[in-house]
């Protein structure tokens, strides 16, 4: 194999990273059973792919499984602290797949990967919150017209391009993954609730019981979260815009609030709303001494920094890895988690690869319905396909030897029927 074009920290690290990459995959047995259908099928031959998404092993999988089909994969990071450096150098080796991300880049070289990922213009687009997607369509133009689709991963994302297509500027048709079924209801919620507790723990080693923990934002990343600190012993606190969602909070059982009044209180915050400042100023200035910020949204702006560095007037301090505390006037001091960025992937490993079996499972077989059906599509936002939602819950359930019921004949008549009644 001749040398790949690649950007990464350290090629040495290749070997570790694909025993890791070969852990995930034993876990992810729907992707896996695709990549080998793409492998003897090849939906996916001569199309050029540009991946905007954590590097990590998981993601590596995927990976593997478009490369299989056929696909020419350039893969870039979808957030600087997100990236396994080692997984990143065994994709580049031992699987000939362009990569240009390094754990802690600065932003001139997160953009910089990205132009990267597009070089020789993709054909389809990946990404995990719409930064790939925002370059095509603000420094890289030319390309448009060659981009058949693309997928978006995350919620945060979806937001961004559904004001796009509403504006009329979304050039190319994007499929919603983050929207299956099977993603949002098991990756969000079981995936970002492990990863969220495991994060803030590796990076604190805090006892989470007896803790009053607060939860911006309850939709399925937020119901996830709140679910596994409760099971750990935290008392819940949720800060909700939404009447629904926080009239759902109550009825699960937790305390709703304002995050004014929850920021008196609260000894552990998490945002999870994909908006900014939900976490600002005036929030700073009523939180107790030692409380401990982060965020699982995608991107580091749901708590505003500047305010929170104007605040301290340069006293801080790097306490842990992933610790940087704050001293406010006053001798109050509050503790911001990895830069205010993704703690799940930062401090930890992100989502297990159990999980992300399913929504990068999503992500392959949508790919392989763009190149099919990319060229007939609007220029908007659409949902997963019913039926490849349905067939991954369906392989996921024969992978863990889980068997369900189906409907005979007369059940089926039974339904379809507006004569029979009582």
């Amino acid at each position: 194999m001749g040398a790949i074009q690649s950007d990464v920290k350290d090629p040495g690290l290749a070997a570790k990273g694909k025993t890791r990459i070969d852990w995930a995959d034993d876990q992810m047995p729907v992707l896996r059973s695709i990549r080998e259908r793409f492998a003897k099928e090849k939906p996916l031959r001569g199309l050029r792919l540009a991946a905007c998404l954590h590097v990590t092993s998981e993601t590596a999988n995927l990976a593997r499984a478009l490369a299989a089909g056929g696909a020419e994969v350039r893969l870039c990071a979808s957030n600087p602290l997100s990236t396994q450096d080692d997984v990143a150098a065994a994709l580049v080796k031992h699987d000939g797949i362009a990569v240009f991300s390094i754990k802690g880049e600065d932003n001139e070289t997160y953009y910089r990967h990205i132009l990267q990922a597009l070089e020789g213009g993709p054909h389809m687009t990946m990404d995990d919150g719409a930064d790939l997607v925002s370059v095509l369509h603000s420094r890289q133009r030319d390309l448009l017209p060659g981009i058949l689709g693309g997928t978006e991963e995350t919620t945060t994302g979806v937001i961004r391009l559904t004001s796009m297509a509403k504006e009329g500027v979304l050039a190319y048709p994007i499929i919603a993954v983050n929207d299956a079924m099977t993603k949002h209801f098991f990756d969000n919620r079981y995936g970002t609730g492990q990863s969220t507790l495991d994060g803030i723990i590796r990076a604190t080693n805090l006892l989470i019981a007896g803790l009053k923990v607060v939860i911006g934002g309850y939709g399925w990343c937020g119901r996830g979260v709140a679910l596994r600190a409760r099971g750990m012993g935290a008392h819940i606190i949720v800060t909700e815009i939404d009447p629904v969602k926080a009239l759902e909070a109550v009825l699960d059982g937790y305390q709703v609030m304002p995050m004014e009044e929850a920021a008196k209180i609260g000894d552990i915050f998490i945002t999870l709303t994909g908006n900014k400042h939900v976490l600002a100023r005036r929030h700073f200035e009523a939180m107790k001494d030692g409380a401990v910020l982060s965020n699982s949204g995608h991107f580091n702006v749901e708590i505003d920094i500047p305010a929170l560095e104007d605040l301290a007037g340069g006293r801080k301090q790097r306490l842990r890895d992933y610790v940087d505390q704050y001293t406010l006037p006053g001798g109050r001091r509050l503790n911001l988690l990895a830069e205010g960025r993704l703690i799940n992937l930062a401090a930890a490993e992100g989502h297990p690869a159990a999980v992300m079996d399913m929504s990068f499972a999503n992500q392959a077989l949508s790919a392989e319905y763009l190149a099919r059906e990319g060229k007939g599509l609007k220029k908007q936002v659409y949902p997963v396909p019913q039926d490849i939602d349905r067939e991954i819950a369906r392989l996921k359930l024969q992978t863990m030897g889980v068997r369900i019921d189906s409907l005979s004949g007369e059940q089926q008549a039974y339904l379809s029927s507006w004569s029979e009644g009582t």
